[in-house]
């Protein structure tokens, strides 16, 4: 009997479906073993080694494990293709001991040294070994990027041993993380407010959101005008809208860069500044007389994106499926363990050639030769740091429709799966063609400009379609004079930077090095739960409480809260998981510094929260006004004269509904776990209660 262990029961039994009897799969629910929550546990006094304890919930799993190991001819480990995955398997084989033995890793336990231009490790394949003589059992690794039983099958045929430098990096990581956050939070208690705790890359994603506000609220505001000149070929034809874009042969368009925290932003304006000088140029222009100047044709193609990445299918969720980070790689999970994708850890674009040759003939089989292109799509990874998992997302069955995801699964787990499998099979697709049409239009001294384009032939279009619309122009002539139909001056107003939401966050935190994909959902969601920020309409905000604890951090330790910083420490960490640095002599440069820092910044000043003051007396002492404070489940109100008066009563933030039961206030509410909810304000005697503001409308 082989016993295969993997992390989940789900994962178990649709591996069970491709595995016979000779098979006996168990689930380890995660991890089994994990720093203690009670104190610091990492030796700080050089070797910076982990006090690992096991997880109190898995010490019946653990005895099972055990159990089921002593009849069993080889113990595989089929954990996830990835540092976490390669950590757990680790675990599980250091606990796994029959009579007080230790059992041997039938495959060599390498620790590899490595450079970027040799093979990867798990390239290399091995037999797996017999037991030993006294019956003890052997442990291997195998790794699959899929739940299929042709991956599973190759799995089997070549298992490896566990991977140090993988389990190194992962290790690297969980210490990095435990003294940044054990040895941050006492000082944030002392400095800040009780009950506060830091992370090394949350303190990081709340410094952009806190930036971006202060950007906001720095940006000044400029009204420009546009001038909108409406022409026809005939009196009585539709006319067609054309844009001032010249005055005496000077460009009106004008661009400025700001300097923002995360890069630079960029507006476009007009130099059509005033009211005054936009009506002047309306009146002037009623006088004029139009002529077509040129009539610029160009076929452009449009090529499909590659497949998803762990980063890009979060950003998409969260704009086409309006899914926050954490949800979408929930369904993704299970989509995986269910056998219905590939990993969904991973930041390559590539696929597998069998998968893309399946592609390319599913392609021609439905859509006809013409849809598929001329040679299958290579796509390349622009992201410097490299998931241990080699392939894009993609469907591992093209033929499993998202009607029958959503059939066994639901709705959400059917939307995010048909999301894949259009992205997935669009990347072998044919471009989409076309053509671009540009008119130009003298009216001396004035210039002015009409866009069309006209959709010739759609490609990957017709399976993954991106909102492209016809916009046909008629077929204006040059030198053809044209009819004025009226002219509108528009006032506008330079936008400032836009607040971050879901995808916008994802796409910085990638672009920045900060974090991995992987971990993206859990950043946001930390310091959501935390209160640290506020998500209203989708945007993020940050809370007083997130200020001043990001106030604090910057001002004591810039250097590690700091996008350069946290980029480089996730530099380290993957030349680790490669093999070109040791873990503890990386953990030694980071932390001689970080500690001196503590102890200098042990005087230093405490911070004040910031306080929204109210108009609202106090009904206890009746002196103060009342003031909105945050605390660990939200905002609410107490005495501005604390802690000389103790008052405090729930702070209720109103919508604009009323409640559709009883007419009451509706009001925004907040779980123990800080996810947002409205409710009725006459609550407990009116118990409604929606997660979106579109139930209440219904």
């Amino acid at each position: 009997m082989n016993l295969v262990i993997v992390e989940s029961p789900t994962k178990a039994r649709t591996i069970g479906r491709f595995l016979g009897k000779d098979y006996e799969i168990k689930a380890s629910m995660g991890h089994v073993i994990d720093l203690p929550k009670s104190k610091l546990g990492v030796d700080v006094d050089g070797s910076f080694e982990p006090q690992f304890e096991l997880v109190e919930d898995k010490k019946k799993i653990i005895a099972e494990l055990k159990s089921a190991a002593k009849d069993a001819d080889s113990i595989i480990l089929a954990t996830d293709p990835d540092r976490e995955g390669e950590a757990i398997a680790s675990h599980i084989a250091e606990l796994l001991t029959i009579d007080g033995r230790k059992l041997k890793v039938g495959v060599e336990d390498r620790k590899l040294k490595i450079d970027s231009k040799k093979i990867n490790p798990q390239a290399s394949t091995f037999k797996v070994p017999s037991s030993t003589v006294d019956h003890l059992p052997s442990i291997v690794r195998i790794i699959f990027h899929e739940i299929t039983e042709e991956a599973i099958d190759e799995a089997l045929k070549n298992p490896r041993g566990i991977d140090r430098n993988l389990v190194d990096a992962q290790t690297a990581r969980r210490v990095l993380d435990r003294l940044v956050g054990y040895k941050l939070s006492p000082l944030l208690w002392k400095k800040v407010r009780r009950g506060l705790s830091a992370g090394r890359v949350q303190s990081v994603a709340l410094r952009l959101i806190v930036e971006r506000e202060r950007e906001i609220e720095k940006f000044g505001k400029e009204k420009y005008w546009t001038i909108e000149v409406f022409l026809s070929r005939q009196p009585k034809e539709d006319s067609t809208e054309f844009e001032l874009i010249e005055i005496n042969g000077e460009k009106i368009e004008i661009q400025k860069s700001f300097d923002l925290y995360d890069g630079q932003y960029k507006i476009t304006k007009t130099s059509i500044a005033s009211e005054k000088k936009a009506l002047a140029l309306a009146q002037d222009l009623k006088t004029k007389t139009f002529a077509v100047a040129d009539v610029l044709q160009k076929e452009t193609k449009r090529s499909p994106t590659p497949p998803y990445t762990t980063s890009t299918l979060q950003q998409d969720a969260g704009r086409r499926l309006f899914m926050n980070g954490k949800r979408t790689m929930s369904l993704a999970q299970k989509l995986y363990e269910e056998g219905y994708i590939t990993y969904h850890r991973t930041d390559s674009v590539a696929i597998s050639s069998s998968a893309m040759f399946a592609i390319i003939n599913f392609v021609k089989k439905e859509f006809g030769e013409k849809y598929a292109p001329d040679k299958p799509r290579f796509y390349k990874t622009k992201q410097k740091l490299a998931q241990e998992a080699h392939e894009a997302i993609r469907p591992t069955g093209l033929n499993t429709q998202p009607s029958t995801v959503n059939s066994q699964l639901g709705r959400d787990y059917g939307r995010l799966y048909e999301l894949i499998w259009r992205r997935a099979v669009a990347s072998q697709m044919s471009d989409a063609i076309i053509e671009s049409i540009t008119v130009l239009v003298d009216a001396l001294p004035y210039k002015l400009k009409a866009n069309g384009s006209v959709l010739v032939f759609d490609g990957f279009l017709k399976v993954n379609p991106l909102g492209l619309a016809d916009n046909r122009l008629p077929q204006f002539t040059v030198n053809e004079k044209l009819n004025l139909a009226d002219v509108l001056e528009k006032e506008h107003e330079t936008l400032p930077p836009p607040r971050y939401n879901d995808a916008s966050i994802i796409k910085t935190l990638e672009e920045k090095g900060i974090g991995r994909p992987s971990t993206y959902a859990t950043i946001i969601s930390t310091i959501e739960s935390r209160q640290y920020i506020d998500k209203e309409e989708g945007k993020f905000t940050p809370t007083a409480v997130g200020v001043a604890v990001s106030d604090f951090l910057v001002k004591n330790f810039s250097d590690i809260d700091d996008i350069p910083f946290t980029a480089e420490m996730e530099d380290s960490l993957d030349a680790i998981a490669h093999g070109q640095k040791e873990w503890v002599p990386m953990m030694k440069d980071f932390y001689s510094p970080f500690e001196k820092r503590l102890k200098e910044v042990e005087g230093a000043e405490r911070v004040h929260i910031a306080v929204e003051q109210t108009n609202e007396k106090c009904p206890e002492c009746g002196e103060g006004n009342l003031v909105v404070r945050t605390g660990r489940f939200g905002k609410f109100l107490s005495c501005g004269r604390f802690p000389d008066c103790k008052f405090t009563k729930p702070f209720l933030e109103k919508t604009n509904f009323k409640c559709p039961k009883d007419g009451g206030d509706v009001i925004i509410k907040k779980t123990r776990r800080g996810r947002k909810f409205y409710g009725c304000s006459n609550y407990p005697a009116c118990t409604f209660a929606a997660w979106k503001l579109e139930d209440i409308k219904k």
